[in-house]
């Protein structure tokens, strides 16, 4: 099975296990990929169309989105990890220690996942 839809099946797992760390790894991570596939917003359309004018009806300006490669998903989810684990380094106060410890949780479990991609 690809990497996005085992995040998809671990994330509803968390959500029944109450796991909040690994929810969050995951939703994130999954909005991250949702948004690399969306579709710039260059328009060929003139800006200040009338009303009138607009495309209308179900589906008119809707546009296909991107297809990820399974190689650009992995990329997309370690650049995920590395995210996290470099916001934790520069969390050095002790106040902010609890959240460095779950940024560094939150990248444990998706580098889990990433590990198991790996090896399939």
């Amino acid at each position: 099975m690809s990497l996005r839809p085992r995040m998809r099946q671990a994330l509803r797992e968390a959500m029944s296990a109450r796991d909040k760390t690994a929810v969050s790894a995951l939703r994130s991570t999954l909005a991250a990929l949702d948004n690399a596939e969306a579709v710039p917003t260059e328009s060929s359309e003139p800006r200040g169309l009338a009303l009138e004018q607009l495309p209308v009806g179900v589906g008119a300006t809707e546009v296909a989105r991107r297809e990820l490669s399974e190689r650009r998903v992995v990329d997309i989810v370690r650049s995920e990890i590395d995210e996290r684990l470099a916001a934790a380094v520069q969390l050095t106060s002790p106040a902010h220690a609890a959240r460095a410890t779950q940024l560094r949780e939150e990248a444990a479990v998706l580098l889990r996942l990433l590990d198991g991609a790996d090896a399939a």
